[in-house]
């Protein structure tokens, strides 16, 4: 095991960033920014977190340079908390590559949007993290560059991570499936394992044919799996395709449901302004057509789906959902939606379901100022965990202010109708 590097101005930055904030949403739930731009970096954005089997809490992003964009130079900054979320490691570089590294020519491409100083930019993007109930083990896949996908992993609960290993050949396979990729991402945030140990992520490609898309449209959506606690992986049938009524399909969050099928829940951009749902027997093949849930406003961006119960463990089975549900604002005027999008990043919600996502009866929402990406952890304590893009705006933009996180539990959510046993 390699140690994972020290980012610059750590020590500078540690006091800052574990400085408390009060959210707007509700004076008893405290925030607390753990990643904001500070040193070479002037945005940190993609939250991802998860809870390990020994209870530690990782949070990670990514931390941007140059002009915040995609495809700008990034690293991957994690924090580590052993203590339930109460403290956390001052930030760390999770991975840097030996350079130089080739460079996807889809930059090239890009040259009219990006400029020709980020032509050969180092780009990590869409890390995410599966914790391994069987082994312990914390899985690691990322991209480079939008075409190099790596994997990595923990084996001593995230204090250090192996020397990523190269598996772009297995995503290379979905173009013998009619799938010509120029660039391709996780679904963001965290990765689910399955109750016989296999590891699920979705992925989003494309062929970058879109004209003004940034290299990321038209989308469509994968899946990459590991059997074998990630020693091989393998890609499953294409989930979503790119449509006249689903328009664009990226970003996607995933569940397993009590009978034990696969739900994916994905991010689109068309006149539907819902979140679409397709579900799997096994996270990899025979996926349903997707089904637009008229719960769930989209406002183009990414979610967050976690389990919290399920019976007969638990009295009752539970699934949280977040989102910026933010379509009442985004309809009142001098309101901008988001480009690419429908409506504004705003109103930070979390959604409680216990009939396994057909509906979702509880709400509340965590800010209802600007606020983007998020996700959702749980410790064994029933305590859950939010961190998300707190927002501020940069003329009619977002722009992301911090990686706020925040803890609540059901009692909260429920407005004291549901305890959590």
């Amino acid at each position: 095991m390699k140690p994972c590097l020290p980012s610059p101005r750590t020590l500078l930055t540690a006091a800052v960033l574990l400085a408390t904030t009060l959210l707007h949403a509700d004076p008893t739930l405290p925030g607390q920014d753990l990643f904001g731009p500070h040193g070479p970096y002037v945005t940190c954005r993609i939250p991802g977190l998860v809870v390990t089997g020994k209870g530690s809490i990782l949070a990670y992003c990514e931390a941007r340079q140059g002009l915040k964009g995609d495809w700008n130079p990034e690293d991957f900054l994690y924090r580590r908390s052993t203590d339930g979320g109460r403290t956390f490691s001052p930030e760390r570089v999770l991975v840097r590559l030996p350079e130089p590294q080739p460079v996807n020519p889809l930059r090239y491409d890009l040259r009219a949007d990006q400029g020709d100083a980020q032509v050969h930019a180092r780009t990590y993007q869409n890390l995410i993290m599966i914790p391994d109930r069987d082994t312990g083990s914390i899985h690691v896949l990322f991209e480079v560059d939008y075409w190099r996908c790596f994997y990595m992993r923990s084996d001593d609960d995230g204090a250090t991570f192996s020397t990523p290993r190269e598996i772009t050949d297995v995503v290379a396979g979905y173009r013998q499936k009619g799938m010509a990729w120029r660039a391709f991402g996780n679904g963001c945030g965290h990765g689910i394992q399955l109750d016989n140990g296999r590891l699920v992520e979705p992925l989003w490609l494309t062929d970058s044919s879109q004209p003004h898309g940034g290299g990321h449209r038209p989308g469509n959506v994968g899946t990459i799996y590991s059997d074998d606690h990630g020693a091989t992986w393998q890609i499953g049938d294409m989930v979503a395709r790119y449509g006249p009524v689903l328009v664009n399909p990226s970003e996607t969050c995933a569940v397993q449901l009590a009978d034990g099928r696969v739900l994916f829940n994905i991010r689109s951009e068309g006149k539907i302004h819902e979140r679409a749902t397709v579900t799997s027997p096994n996270g990899a093949t025979d996926w349903t057509a997707p089904h637009f849930d008229p719960a769930l406003y989209e406002p183009g961006c990414e979610a967050s789906l976690l389990r919290v119960s399920r019976m007969p463990q638990k009295s009752k089975n539970r699934i949280l959902f977040s989102n910026p549900a933010s379509h009442k604002i985004a309809e009142e005027p001098g309101h901008t939606a988001y480009a690419g999008g429908t409506g504004q990043r705003s109103n930070l919600t979390v959604f409680l379901s216990y009939d396994e996502c057909q509906t979702w009866p509880v709400s509340r929402v965590i800010d209802p100022a600007m606020s983007a990406y998020s996700d959702l952890a749980m410790t064994s304590d029933g305590t859950i965990f939010c961190l998300y893009e707190r927002g501020s705006r940069n003329g009619s933009k977002f722009s992301t202010a911090a990686l706020t996180l925040v803890h609540f539990d059901l009692t909260w959510l429920s407005g004291g109708k549901d305890d959590g046993r």
